[in-house]
């Protein structure tokens, strides 16, 4: 259990944890007292926390990425390679990394004012759901919204398809069948993950974008906060 894998499923199991835990106690206290408001300071909370374990499941999966990449295409130096020092450097890069994006989409939200008594079409407080809510100018927060959604998402997704990409020639490269099956079986519960996360995260954007329906995200919104962090233990453990 001290394997760098395991100490990685570690941190991506508590980002997941605590991903649900700000979203689903909420949604049933509101659905068992009829009650549906939050406080604004509430609100802001919980939209920070989300950001920040969103953006750590998409940090780790990438580092995850790298540690199969290591583990099939150099698999005599992996020990050496995947370290503890490297292993803790790249966790450590990637709570920073996701707390300092948190405190900036939180601090770009507090300079916009609000109307009293706003409706939010969500079950939870979601950050563009917010900004379209604004009373005030957002054209700065929409710019810094979209560049560090194709900074976060694309880097990371790039990182990915290039670790596989060299996964797949390794494994090709393989004579035997049994081979090429043991190295892919090695990887086949992350790519699942991998496709769960990034799939339900792109379908949510481009539903909410071609449709304009605010019920069709909210349900979207559903796979990506509670339906993938809980399949994802399933699928480790199986």
């Amino acid at each position: 259990l001290h394997s760098p894998m395991y100490f990685l499923l570690s941190n991506l199991s508590l980002a997941d944890i605590c991903l649900t835990s700000t979203t689903i106690p909420k949604m049933l206290v509101n659905i068992q007292t009829q009650c549906k408001a939050i406080s604004y300071a509430g609100c802001i909370t919980q939209m920070g926390v989300l950001i920040l374990f969103g953006g750590l499941d998409n940090f780790f999966l990438t580092v995850m990425s790298y540690d199969r990449f290591v583990a099939i295409c150099h698999p005599l130096h992996y020990t050496v390679i995947m370290n503890p020092r490297l292993c803790g450097l790249l966790a450590l890069v990637s709570w920073i990394m996701s707390f300092l994006h948190s405190l900036l989409q939180c601090l770009m939200v507090l300079r916009l004012s609000f109307c009293s008594d706003l409706e939010i079409p969500h079950f939870f407080c979601e950050l563009n759901q917010m900004i379209q809510l604004a009373c005030s100018d957002t054209h700065l927060n929409d710019i810094v919204l979209y560049f560090i959604a194709v900074l976060l998402g694309v880097g990371p997704l790039a990182g990915i398809l290039c670790s596989y990409s060299k996964i797949v020639s390794s494994i090709r490269a393989i004579p035997s069948a049994q081979g090429k099956y043991k190295a892919f079986s090695t990887c086949a519960s992350h790519l699942s993950v991998v496709s769960l996360f990034y799939g339900t995260g792109l379908g949510v954007y481009l539903s909410s974008a071609s449709t304009h329906s605010s019920h069709s995200s909210a349900m979207a919104s559903v796979m990506y906060t509670v339906v993938t962090p809980m399949l994802n233990p399933l699928i480790y453990t199986l």
